[in-house]
């Protein structure tokens, strides 16, 4: 077993780390109040090569292996989960995507956009009366000659508003159940195709969260990935990657939060001494260290054996359960270590506990990864 990083891995790792301390935290908590999303940011994101990582470069892409985009979704994580979000979409779930399954034309087309961020994508499966059960799909793609007619409502969708490029999972066979679920890209602009209204939620503020509906709109037969019926394979092996994303993300969330606390125990007095120097902090900070390790190991070992090419959808699953929950508990403890300041914006950890908090339920909530886990075990 090998536990050191490569020159490059630390290299993408430092300059994520520069980048999040220079251009993502000034002005981090201005955008989580006023629900606003870092274009800007998100642009620079892209020059730097952190929306296409692990696009082969004749694609435009990074080339770079899973560990690496894990290093960076940590470090940009700790500052802005709203960024990081819009990060891991872009590679895990449309541009890998896109480049495991789709045909040479559609990667000339849009994988080169989306790669260097030129373009962003958004993956587009949840509907209003289909979450965790993937299967119920309503939205409906019917075949109509050259084209299939578009039809139905996608909810909670990541870069909603932003995104240039939309893959769509819609039921082209209904009589199949998930057997009839097919896969689509879609292109912003088109006819029929409205996007609703911005949510306004509790954590993750800056991300661009919105609801999408589909009337009549047109969708090129030769926009279709896969044959049909691929599509709900193609939802699940692309969500496998993305859960290696998420769970770097709250891994990033904890580390942040554990940084943040860490730091301030040593500057904050109690009783005539740091508070670092209290057993009962000392604890705190002890649980949360040992805790962000090992969900370290379990999201580096899901990105390790998705670099060795080996199945890895128990050990994803595994590390976005662990890690999401570890980033939920570490947060709420760094804002007890604060104390009464935790509970102010200005400190941060109170946002980075709203952030944390969405990682227990986008791209299968930890009951669903529980499900996943618990058949690999039983076979």
């Amino acid at each position: 077993m090998n536990f050191e990083y490569t020159e490059e891995q630390l290299a993408v790792r430092d300059a994520a780390r520069e980048f999040t301390q220079t251009e993502l935290l000034p002005g981090v908590i201005e955008r989580d109040t006023e629900a606003r999303f870092p274009h800007e940011q998100i642009k620079k994101m892209g020059e730097l090569g952190f929306m296409g990582m692990m696009v082969d470069p004749k694609y435009n892409g990074g080339g770079m292996d899973s560990v690496s985009y894990v290093l960076a979704m940590e470090e940009i994580s700790k500052v802005d989960a709203s960024a990081s979000v819009c990060m891991s979409v872009n590679n895990s779930l449309v541009c890998w995507g896109l480049e495991k399954f789709g045909t040479e034309a559609q990667k000339e087309k849009y994988l080169t956009k989306l790669a260097t961020g030129e373009w962003i994508g958004a993956f587009c499966l949840s509907e209003p009366e289909a979450g965790s059960d993937a299967t119920s799909q309503r939205t409906s793609a019917e075949l109509n000659g050259d084209h299939y007619v578009l039809n139905g409502t996608k909810n909670w969708i990541t870069n909603g508003s932003t995104a240039q490029v939309y893959l769509v999972i819609a039921q082209t066979d209904l009589s199949k159940g998930y057997k009839g679920i097919s896969a689509f890209i879609v292109e912003k602009g088109q006819e029929g195709f409205v996007i609703g209204k911005k949510e306004d939620k509790l954590g993750i503020r800056g991300s661009d969260t919105h609801s999408l509906m589909f009337t009549d709109v047109k969708v090129p037969v030769e926009n279709r990935i896969g044959e049909e019926g691929f599509g709900f394979n193609f939802a699940m092996a692309t969500l496998n990657g993305g859960r290696i994303g998420i769970a770097a993300q709250a891994l990033g969330i904890a580390s942040g939060a554990y940084e943040l606390a860490l730091a301030y125990s040593k500057e904050r007095k109690a009783f005539g001494k740091t508070i670092s120097k209290h057993q009962a902090i000392q604890f705190k900070l002890a649980d949360m260290a040992t805790e962000i390790e090992a969900a370290r190991n379990l999201v580096l070992k899901a990105a390790w054996l998705k670099d060795q090419g080996k199945d890895y959808a128990y050990a994803s699953a595994m590390a976005k359960l662990y890690a999401s929950e570890v980033a939920m508990k570490v947060t709420v403890e760094a804002i007890q270590v604060h104390g009464g300041y935790g509970y102010v914006k200005e400190y941060h950890v109170e946002r980075l506990m709203r952030d944390a908090k969405i990682t227990q339920i986008y791209e299968g909530t930890s009951e669903i990864q529980k499900i996943v886990i618990s058949r690999a075990l039983i076979g």
